[in-house]
């Protein structure tokens, strides 16, 4: 690349875009993936034809200002995100490759520790500092079976989809001490995730533990029953609720769950002596909900 046309005509900073940018003023793709590159990263097989930081430096500069947003949605070797670092820009790139983890995370890091001598460095001035987050995107989230109906992907462990719902119906994923307190919203109000089919009887059996203080958001692949039946309850279908908050409609679902913490095993119920078949038959129905998500047992 050792020019570039350009149909810029705005001015900015004093500076006024030329049509043609020869590789003595912005770099090249071979002085990008010799002089830079190969010293920057010199374990790791540079691309082919990276993109030379003093074009998108100058790119940057014309359409933005100090503070503002860079986004990049095909981030390669990370070029985007180095050059908006070293000037003061935030910035987001998006990859799907290995190569986030080969190239983009070490040369990063490299620019935030002010390792990176090369580029655009001594023309700005930058010495190193800030930062930056990685977020792995998870799995869809809804896959159709067979039959064509919309259910919730095998990929999915119990603690992921439990943070998922937490995410999309607006709870903080804090597993407590009781099975049904996957995540809350408040001191007084919890959500409840699980695969299952639950009965009038489980409800029942929740609705009593939940007691008339609290809250609970239950969100369940189906329930017997009405869905008002229990003021303490609020039942929701997972694929509807996933639906109806993914706005965009199409069939991708991804969401931020990475590294996700291992909820806590559910503390088996203690049978009390001389209680009632009534109490007895709503312990049973809500130890049959402390099963695992993905054991089987869902109906």
């Amino acid at each position: 690349m050792p020019i570039i046309k350009s149909y810029l005509s705005e001015v900015q900073d004093g500076f006024v875009p030329k049509t043609w940018w020869p590789a003595n003023e912005v770099g090249s793709n071979q002085s990008a993936r010799r002089d830079h590159l190969r010293k920057l990263l010199p374990n790791v097989e540079p691309f082919s034809t990276p993109k030379p930081e003093g074009l998108i430096n100058r790119i940057i500069h014309i359409a933005t200002n100090p503070g503002e947003l860079v986004l990049d949605s095909f981030a390669g070797s990370g070029t985007t995100g180095a050059v908006a670092q070293k000037m003061g820009r935030r910035w987001i790139m998006v990859e799907l490759g290995e190569h986030c983890h080969t190239h983009i995370i070490p040369r990063l890091k490299k620019v935030i520790d002010g390792e990176d001598e090369g580029g655009i460095t001594k023309a700005v001035d930058w010495k190193g500092g800030g930062g930056f987050r990685y977020y792995h995107i998870a799995p869809t989230l809804l896959e159709k079976d067979a039959f064509d109906n919309l259910i919730i992907s095998k990929q999915y462990n119990p603690a992921m989809l439990a943070e998922a719902m937490c995410k999309l119906m607006g709870f903080q994923y804090a597993p407590g001490e009781l099975y049904w307190q996957q995540g809350r919203s408040t001191e007084t109000d919890f959500i409840y995730v699980t695969t299952q089919t639950l009965t009038r009887d489980h409800l029942d059996a929740l609705s009593e533990e939940v007691g008339s203080k609290r809250s609970l958001l239950v969100c369940c692949a189906a329930f017997r029953g009405k869905a008002d039946a229990f003021p303490n309850l609020t039942l929701k279908k997972i694929p509807l609720a996933v639906l109806q908050k993914c706005e965009w409609g199409h069939d991708d679902y991804s969401l931020n769950v990475a590294n996700l913490p291992k909820a806590p095993e559910p503390r088996p119920e203690i049978p009390v002596a001389g209680q009632s078949p009534k109490n007895a038959r709503r312990r049973a129905a809500a130890q049959d909900l402390t099963a695992s998500l993905f054991d089987g047992g869902a109906e």
